[in-house]
């Protein structure tokens, strides 16, 4: 199998001390800054942004207009939306220097930013969560979480696909004993937190 060829447009800057990893896409008028560590299979869309201090894991899509500031993580096979946001000050003010307040967001294997989505920094995106286009995310989000709205609230649950969640089988009074993906048939029971899911089959 012949190797992945990594490709930079030539309107993308990509500085000295930057990681990119084999068959990585950086489209036109990106930035990724030295010290970057972005992995393998990603693609990052027109007029990208990438910090120093950021680290990308293998398969990211990252869409248009996106910028990925210092202290942001991304695990493997994130898709960040069109325009969507992450900040890493809480409260910013453009005449104090606030670099080593910097607050650290994590975003777990597989989850979905939507477009035009804020993040605030000190979230943890949970993996395979589903943040809806324009939300706010102003809290941790749980994995499989679909959160939607301004600020973000848990609507439901998603599959590993990305398709949401409804309830399966029927216990004790008819209460569903668990939750079915329509897409893939996958299914899906509560924890023992009760705050989260997990895969059953």
């Amino acid at each position: 199998m012949s190797e992945l060829r990594t490709v930079v447009h030539p309107s993308a800057v990509v500085d000295a001390g930057a990681e990119v990893g084999d068959g990585t896409r950086i489209w036109h008028f990106s930035h990724v800054m030295g010290g970057a560590r972005i992995g393998a299979r990603c693609v990052l869309g027109q007029n990208v942004f990438v910090g120093a201090r950021v680290k990308i894991g293998d398969g990211v899509k990252i869409q248009n207009n996106v910028s990925v500031y210092d202290e942001v993580v991304l695990e493997d096979d994130v898709f960040c939306g069109p325009s969507m946001v992450f900040t890493n000050v809480s409260t910013p003010r453009a005449f104090i220097e606030r670099k080593h307040e910097y607050r650290a967001t994590l975003v777990r294997r597989g989850a979905t930013l939507g477009a035009n989505c804020t993040v605030l920094c000190g979230a943890e995106i949970g993996a395979f969560a589903l943040v809806g286009a324009g939300a706010v995310v102003t809290h941790d989000v749980p994995a499989h979480a679909l959160v939607v709205g301004v600020p973000a609230r848990q609507v439901g649950w998603v599959c590993r696909c990305g398709v949401r969640l409804v309830a399966a089988g029927a216990g004790v009074a008819g209460a569903p004993t668990g939750l079915q993906c329509p897409g893939c048939t996958s299914r899906y029971a509560p924890a023992a937190d009760g705050e989260s899911i997990a895969v059953q089959s």
